[in-house]
């Protein structure tokens, strides 16, 4: 079994763990943190040891060595933009593969899309200047986004002659349907503030400076509830999203969910100290 208090070694993303709440920062500054292959690789790996790092997932709040399991998630770029989107010489080296290797660059985009938007952390984006393309589409993966007055947000993909297909189901089921396609045929900038109106992002803050600042409310927040039920939420909501029986099997799903929280190690927790006018056991 690997060493799980080994962090991944990377040079275009910056990991970094304080306690319970890891921050992981784009750093192609030079590209605006373009997506290029070796950035979707180093996320990818990211996303998939701070999975296996979660408190959700193991169902505790400690490893063994009594180092603090992952509770939150941090992303934000360095330098004026966010995310440029995928590298444009990634993509047009793409086109030029055989339908073979472009299916398996694709595969690497959507594992990047689908292991964010399915993270048993609670995902906060801190986002400024450009969110094009693909980093539109992390936008749209994450949990709770914060972004700067001057936030341009698009998918740009048509203006290439293209289409936001990879990031289409998280951007969709973000902002529903007559948005996203909208948006995909527009491929123009919105900005703050309709970004705001679309439920793109749920907070407007003046500028980069005061972006970590409005994260520590919605952490504060986060850290109050308890870890398993942060990350049973979402595997509870994809039950919702690709639910395909009829009402009855959901509502049967659905006690049996409840019953399943409330007999955990976390839902009796939670209902003891709350009688018992105490903190729960993971409150900060």
């Amino acid at each position: 079994m690997e060493n799980m208090q080994n962090p991944p070694q990377t040079e275009l993303v910056e990991l970094q763990i304080e306690g319970s709440t890891c921050y992981v920062t784009l750093n192609r500054q030079d590209k605006f943190n373009a997506l290029n292959v070796q950035m979707i690789s180093e996320l990818c790996e990211i996303f998939e040891w701070t999975s296996k790092r979660s408190a959700g997932r193991n169902n505790i709040l400690q490893d063994s060595d009594g180092q603090e399991y992952l509770r939150t998630l941090i992303i934000s770029g360095h330098g004026k933009h966010f995310c440029a989107g995928a590298d444009i010489n990634m993509m047009r080296d793409a086109g030029a593969q055989s339908a073979e290797e472009n299916r398996k660059d694709s595969e690497r985009l959507d594992q990047l899309f689908n292991s964010l938007w399915s993270h048993p952390c609670f995902t906060i984006g801190l986002i400024q200047g450009v969110a094009l393309g693909g980093g539109a589409g992390l936008i749209a993966c994450c949990d709770y986004v914060v972004a700067t007055e001057n936030v341009k947000i698009a998918l740009s993909e048509g203006k290439l002659g293209i289409l936001p297909a990879v990031i289409g189901p998280y951007v969709y089921r973000r902002l529903g349907s007559a948005c996203f396609r909208r948006l995909a045929m527009q491929a123009s900038r919105i900005d703050s503030e309709e970004a705001l109106r679309i439920g793109f992002v749920e907070k407007v803050v003046k500028d980069k400076e005061d972006l970590q600042d409005a994260s520590v409310v919605i952490l504060e927040e986060i850290l109050s509830s308890g870890p398993s039920a942060v990350s049973l939420a979402k595997e509870l909501t994809l039950e919702f999203d690709h639910w395909a029986l009829d009402d009855e099997e959901l509502r049967k799903f659905t006690l049996d969910f409840t019953s399943k929280m409330r007999g955990s190690d976390e839902g009796q927790e939670g209902l003891s100290s709350f009688l018992e006018k105490r903190p729960p056991n993971w409150k900060k």
